[in-house]
């Protein structure tokens, strides 16, 4: 399946359609909401949550932008609003479980010191206030552009880059401190 269009969207088979989307998107859907909530339970619930509003604003889709746009930007907006909730504030989970593989690795030895740099990392990542965590995971992780970044997050492309260079900083000094 290619890029989806507004002609296709409208076509009368929807639960096809969901199905397709669910199948191109849902691991990259699923690694968003987890580098905004940090727990794989939450993040796979908030996941189903994401496609279904997706299923149900289907006929919202205009195509005036790329559908995996619109589909990030509802992502991302569903992830800030469970962040903001009630449940997220007074209801807390006990396990973190990284939901990414480590890169692959020829000996024992480079895969443990590789596994452990990448869990440095994803840890310092992890404890980034979430405007920088959502840009670095999105600009290194999805490997989105700026402008891409800027549409999805609906902040202007300097913001972004600001971000970015902020997060890079304190990225650095967490890193260094290790």
């Amino acid at each position: 399946m290619g890029e989806l269009t507004a002609e296709m969207v409208e076509i009368d088979n929807a639960g096809e359609l969901i199905d397709e989307i669910m199948d191109k998107y849902g691991q990259e859907i699923l690694q968003l909401a987890f580098s905004y909530v940090k727990n794989k339970q939450v993040a796979e619930d908030l996941t189903q949550e994401i496609f279904v509003k997706c299923y149900k604003s289907l006929h919202t889709f205009s195509g005036k932008s790329q559908f995996r746009t619109w589909l990030w930007r509802i992502a991302s907006n569903h992830c800030k609003d469970y962040l903001k909730s009630w449940y997220n504030k007074n209801v807390f989970a006990t396990d973190y479980q990284p939901i990414y593989d480590s890169i692959q690795c020829d000996s024992v030895e480079e895969r443990v010191i590789q596994d452990e740099v990448d869990g440095e990392l994803a840890t310092a990542v992890m404890e980034l206030p979430v405007d920088y965590r959502e840009v670095i995971y999105l600009f290194y992780f999805e490997e989105l552009t700026i402008k891409e970044i800027s549409s999805i997050t609906e902040i202007k492309e300097n913001t972004v880059k600001t971000r970015l260079k902020r997060a890079k900083e304190l990225l650095k000094e967490r890193l260094e401190a290790i």
